[in-house]
């Protein structure tokens, strides 16, 4: 027997809560079991939800506020509106994603704000695609470069669950090694083997004091292109870094460090466009 708490369907203060703050049909939920096991559902009405706990009713959950509490094969789950960050962790990957806490590094060392054109390479799974759609807002725009065609249907598929229709995102098959078609860019991220190569093209293409930032995930690559940055006349303020997050355990009885925890997942340099420097590319 599926079960729906009565005193699940009102706010803190008992009043119903607002539409915009319940689970309708269509949208996304996460359910999180007993042991924080996570499972990110499109709801439907009708359907229903299988794990090894047994089966959910996804009408059991339409209609709720985000925190309630269901219950469906006797065993009980937390509904919750699934962050930007549970959505990239728990979507389907065609490629390796960029992880949530570098996803916050890049989208403030790279001061992606709203209203900004920023041009991407490679699209991938979709994942810093959605994180700059939102940075830049509805006036901005996001410019995405993907050199196998074959990952741009996946790619969009994943975009299109967050945000249905991406209007002020513009995709293209092509290798930003080769050549860059906008000009007048505010911020150039690049998760790309060789970004060195596109310096130019990104000079070229950047208005000035504009931000570049590359992710790579080995120091060799950061080696190779700081000296390409710092060969280049119109790169300057070049920084590496990586960003490292442990979590931890804090109860009553004890306060310790996770066991685990998500160490190295990529590096990041960012350049900003300036002046040339003198005697510098001569």
């Amino acid at each position: 027997m599926q079960e729906r708490h009565a005193d699940q369907g009102t706010g803190a203060d008992g009043a119903p809560p607002s539409e915009r703050h319940v689970f309708r049909d269509g949208g996304l939920a996460l359910l999180v079991d007993r042991k924080e096991r996570r499972y990110l559902v499109r709801l439907k009405s009708g359907a229903t939800f299988h794990t090894h706990l047994g089966a959910l009713r996804h009408d059991s959950v339409i209609g709720l506020p985000p925190g309630a509490r269901v219950v469906g094969g006797g065993h009980r789950y937390l509904a919750l509106a699934p962050t930007l960050a549970d959505y990239i962790q728990e979507s389907t990957r065609m490629t390796q994603i960029i992880y949530p806490k570098d996803l916050g590094a890049i989208l403030l060392d790279a001061d992606i704000f709203p209203g900004a054109r920023v041009l991407e390479a490679g699209l991938g799974s979709g994942a810093l695609t959605l994180a700059l759609l939102r940075a830049v807002g509805p006036t901005g725009r996001v410019f995405s470069y993907e050199i196998q065609e074959d990952r741009i249907a996946g790619a969009l598929a994943n975009i299109r669950e967050v945000v249905p229709d991406p209007a002020t995102l513009e995709v293209r098959c092509a290798d930003v090694c080769q050549g860059i078609e906008e000009r007048d860019l505010d911020r150039v991220v690049l998760d790309v083997p060789e970004p060195w190569r596109a310096l130019e093209h990104v000079a070229g293409a950047m208005a000035p004091g504009g931000i570049l930032l590359c992710y790579l995930p080995t120091i060799l690559q950061v080696h190779e292109l700081a000296e390409g940055l710092e060969e280049h006349p119109r790169f300057d303020m070049v920084e590496s870094f990586e960003v490292l997050r442990r979590r931890w355990h804090v109860t009553r009885q004890s306060v310790r460090p996770d066991h685990r925890m998500v160490g190295h997942t990529g590096f990041m340099t960012t350049a900003r466009l300036c002046e040339p420097t003198p005697g510098v590319g001569a």
